[in-house]
């Protein structure tokens, strides 16, 4: 009941939801580790204090669910924010995000993904993705993850700056992740992503993001993360790199 209860708040935010916060988004975060087939997830309010071209005070919602079954994993996530800027202004943004996981081996998965974003902030009036590569678990310990992914991806971009033209590229997108599980109760993840475009190596996106989480009690947890991410090339006006620290309090469900 409570996985179709999400589902339905999912959908629900996908279809009306007007407004992506990073530019970048680190896929880790959206796993949620379970050995049971079926519907799990997770959502969470979160507040923000955030740095680019002003300085934000931001609340966001994100709702995630996925579905496993053998070696199949789909992941569904959806993030909207809303920003205080320089005390006065307010701006919305929009990130949806679908993969797909297929475990080949144990140490070997094959992933594909959709995501579309909208970042008012960051003059992006529209950004879609869609990519597909490898997957692979450096370590066997289920306390101390460690993966690398290569993936390429086509990029469609417009961008609100006026100058800029619609961008069609493929890029491709390397990261490697670990997952610490010290204890039952506090998990810290990060994840650090290098984004090149293939035809011009020095047009590239750097994301590095770190959480933490502490369990306070049943599906209850305090999640902590901070991101920084660089830009070589963005929408004219708008800074190479830019960081956020966010707090929030996350349920989830299985």
């Amino acid at each position: 009941m409570a996985a179709r209860f999400f589902v339905i708040i999912l959908v629900f935010t996908l279809f009306v939801s007007e407004s992506t916060f990073s530019q970048i988004l680190n896929a880790e975060s959206l796993r949620k580790v379970t050995d049971t087939s079926g519907f799990s997830g997770s959502a969470s309010l979160d507040f923000q204090l955030k740095r680019n071209k002003n300085d934000f005070f931001t609340i966001s919602s994100n709702i995630h669910v996925q579905y496993k079954m053998n070696n199949h994993l789909v992941l569904l996530k959806n993030d909207v924010d809303f920003q205080k800027i320089e005390g006065e202004k307010f701006s919305n943004s929009l990130i949806s995000h679908l993969r797909y996981n297929y475990k080949i081996t144990p140490t070997l998965a094959w992933e594909a993904f959709l995501q579309g974003q909208y970042n008012k902030v960051n003059l992006i009036n529209f950004r879609g993705l869609a990519g597909s590569g490898p997957r692979f678990k450096l370590t066997q310990s289920e306390n101390y993850k460690f993966y690398l992914g290569t993936l390429l991806m086509y990029e469609y971009e417009e961008v609100l700056d006026n100058v800029t033209p619609i961008q069609r590229d493929v890029r491709g997108s390397f990261y490697i992740s670990f997952s610490l599980y010290p204890t039952e109760h506090i998990s810290i993840v990060s994840t650090t992503y290098y984004q090149p475009k293939i035809e011009q190596i020095k047009d590239y996106r750097i994301s590095s993001q770190s959480s933490l989480v502490v369990g306070l009690f049943k599906n209850f947890a305090l999640k902590t993360s901070y991101t920084f991410t660089y830009d070589a090339f963005p929408a004219v006006g708008i800074p190479n790199s830019q960081y956020d620290f966010t707090t929030g309090i996350a349920y989830t469900f299985d």
